[in-house]
């Protein structure tokens, strides 16, 4: 592949709904600029894109993929991203990496929520979008309903491009407006010039034509005033000053291009090609990117002539090729065994190859120009890091989703745990919404991610690509025990066996108390116990504190003062008076109306303003007290904070992800423990005991 400056590179994010067609449109993009020989199905596992053997199992996209096809003189970067929701974090490095957003919008099923969350995503980043309705030619498809679904939800901005011509239900052709030339495509997909659609086709075809072309005009006509002037003057615009126009409008923010095909028959991928050339704005186009230095906020312009500044924003852990980084060059020219700086460490970088995708097949190239998308391997950068050639500053990282949905790991093979550790040390490098854990106060390992099948195409990558096998199951919860009243009770241990027998004997008083640790005073008088004995006692104490009476759990908000005892000059140790006082502890923890607490957090859920009634009827239900209720700064969401018990929320993720369609987003931090309900303290106690 030879080099290409970047008036002549385009950055293309494929994203939208699961199921709207990303992947297929990707394959017969590549199949016809010619990067292919043959044009893969997603439902046969032969894509380009989709090679991951669990993509092929599960027939989706579970990860972005890059191709770089050449066509025309240009070199077009396609990042193929994942449409499924637990996946939202490689969206949001292809969106990142791109400079236009192409969003997929199946021609039967409209505008779903995936479709809003990729709108939402390239609009935050000031990227272009371009939407492209796909399945044009399936029987239950209805291009114009879609338009109008897409106007409504996105408003003016929306501008028709390729439209269909439809008759008897049937796609009969594509009308391009830019050109106002109609072509037809055969069953091979090679396209012919076709007459324009007439009223014997549709009688209200002609007046829609008449209406896209005006709709068109307007919006060109809104990104220059000469245009604007020469719109209500009545005349028709040039064929070159709608490129234009389209180009600017889209580089601007103001114009989002609808264009229809079909990518199982190929109708309208060679005009989605073209327009793909003419209208996309190159990076050379862009605004610069913007650093941090220091406390300084700077400018990078896209400039070969610069110092190189370059992105990682991708990482994958490949077993067999190595650790590979995609990286989009912002400034400068990358070169292959060149060392740059990564301003988070401050170390040197030895880039040794480098080298660009089409799928999983590597094309090694000579050199990286300023935007343009390359891959390093064996590199130790990370996602988000920031390479640099000149001057250290960072770029502004990738804001990647929280990780929200929690399950416990366990190993199937004894001793694997240091494997599992390792190998998903490497799956975090891979995928930043993914966590791995050991919870201090239960001792379980926690896999954390963006919900259930997210956590098990993780479990499957550790198998395939590690050799670890696990199982997940639900997390245990980090329940204490505390006391009600205060007691006062005696601890005594005496034994005698020849020799040196053992005596301990201390009188203890045990009161609740405000503290997550034990909290010792003694008030013995007349040296009833020796106050080198004091620190044993304490010591007996604290033992016992890891371990409750009810259910095994850590003890908290105890207060114990040693008020009287007594001992044997011969007999006494200080190991006799740590055993009294753990008898007394324990004692004292059946005496004092033991109880056990359970974790509360603060839930800060964001739902859309319909779907509120229902999210509190869910917390509700999880024994949850709502605080507050505000507006979002996102239009039509309402942000609901309610403080509800980690036992409750294990299966949150799901249900509001089902209540919301995908739109709900929420946090959840631990703020404190409150006593646990009484009907639930012989369930805990059963479930903890079998454990």
């Amino acid at each position: 592949m030879k080099d290409y400056k970047a008036a002549d590179i385009r950055n293309i994010a494929i994203a939208g709904h699961s199921g709207s067609g990303k992947t297929t449109l990707a394959e017969a993009l590549i199949y016809k600029a010619g990067a292919s020989d043959r044009l893969g199905k997603t439902a046969d596992g032969n894509t380009v894109c989709d090679y991951d053997p669990e993509e092929i199992k599960r027939k989706a996209s579970l990860s972005t993929a890059l191709a770089s096809v050449e066509y025309n003189g240009l070199k077009i970067n396609l990042l193929d991203a994942p449409g499924l929701f637990d996946f939202a974090a490689d969206m949001k490095e292809a969106v990142y990496a791109s400079d236009t957003v192409l969003i997929t919008v199946s021609g039967k099923s409209g505008v779903k929520v995936g479709t809003k969350k990729a709108y939402k995503a390239a609009e935050e980043l000031g990227k272009a979008r371009l939407f492209v309705v796909t399945k044009a030619d399936d029987p239950d498809a209805n291009f114009y309903n879609v338009l109008t679904e897409l106007k409504t939800e996105f408003g003016p901005t929306v501008c028709p491009v390729i439209v269909p011509v439809i008759q008897d239900r049937k796609v009969v052709s594509y009308l391009n407006l830019i050109e106002m030339k109609c072509y037809k495509y055969d069953e091979k997909g090679n396209v012919t010039e076709t007459d324009m659609p007439t009223a014997e086709i549709s009688d209200k075809l002609e007046y829609r034509i008449d209406g896209l072309v005006a709709a068109f005009s307007e919006a060109v006509a809104e990104t220059d005033e000469a245009l604007m002037e020469k719109f209500f003057e009545g005349e028709a615009f040039t064929q070159k000053e709608l490129v234009k126009g389209l180009h600017d409008g889209m580089n601007s923010g103001i114009i989002t291009p609808v264009i229809c095909c079909s990518d199982i028959t190929m109708g309208g991928i060679d005009m989605l090609l073209k327009e793909i050339t003419l209208l996309l704005p190159s990076p050379a186009d862009t605004k610069p990117a913007t650093a941090y230095k220091d406390d300084d906020i700077i400018e990078v312009p896209c400039d070969d002539s610069k110092p190189v500044g370059a992105f990682v924003f991708k990482t994958v852990a490949d077993p067999f090729v190595g650790k590979m980084s995609f990286i989009k060059v912002l400034s400068g020219t990358m070169k292959p065994n060149s060392e740059y700086i990564n301003s988070r460490t401050g170390e040197a970088e030895k880039i040794g190859k480098l080298c660009t995708l089409v799928g999983k097949k590597q094309v090694e190239v000579t050199e990286a120009h300023a935007g343009d998308i390359c891959v390093a391997v064996k590199i130790n950068a990370a996602t988000n890091d920031t390479l640099c050639g000149g001057d250290v500053y960072s770029f502004e990282k990738i804001d990647f989703p929280k990780p929200c949905y929690k399950m416990a790991v366990k190993a199937k093979a004894q001793g694997d745990e240091s494997k599992i550790s390792t190998g998903f040390a490497r799956i975090m490098e891979e995928d930043p919404s993914i966590e791995f854990s050991q919870n201090a106060e239960t001792g379980e390992f926690i896999l954390a991610g963006l919900g259930e099948q997210h956590l098990e195409v993780a479990a499957a990558k550790l198998k395939s690509k590690f050799g670890s096998d696990i199982t997940l199951a639900p997390r245990r919860i980090a329940y204490r025990e505390t006391i009600r009243k205060k007691v006062k009770v005696e601890g005594k241990h005496k034994k005698q066996s020849g020799g040196h027998g053992q005596y301990g004997h201390v009188w203890i008083e045990f009161e609740p108390c405000v503290s997550d640790s034990l909290v010792f005073e003694e008030k013995v008088f007349g040296g009833a116990v020796p106050k080198n004995f004091f620190p044993a006692v304490e010591k007996g104490l604290q033992d016992c504190m890891q371990k409750g009476v009810l259910a095994g759990c850590p003890v908290t908000g105890v207060k114990a003062i040693l008020v009287d005892g007594s001992y044997h000059p011969v007999d006494s140790s200080e190991m006799a008076f740590k055993t009294a006082a753990g008898i007394a502890f324990k004692e004292g923890m059946k005496q004092a109306d033991p109880t056990i607490l359970e974790p509360i957090g603060t839930l800060t859920v964001t739902v859309p303003n319909d779907n509120t009634g229902d999210v509190m009827g869910d917390l509700n239900k999880r024994r949850g007290r709502v605080l507050g209720m505000d507006p979002a700064d996102e239009k039509g969401m309402t942000v609901i904070t309610a403080e509800v018990p980690e036992r409750e929320m294990q299966t949150f993720t799901t249900q509001l992800r089902q209540i919301t369609k995908g739109m709900g987003s929420f946090g959840y931090e631990f703020v404190r423990y409150e006593q646990l309900p009484a009907n639930l303290v012989s369930d805990v106690i059963l479930s903890l005991s079998n454990d």
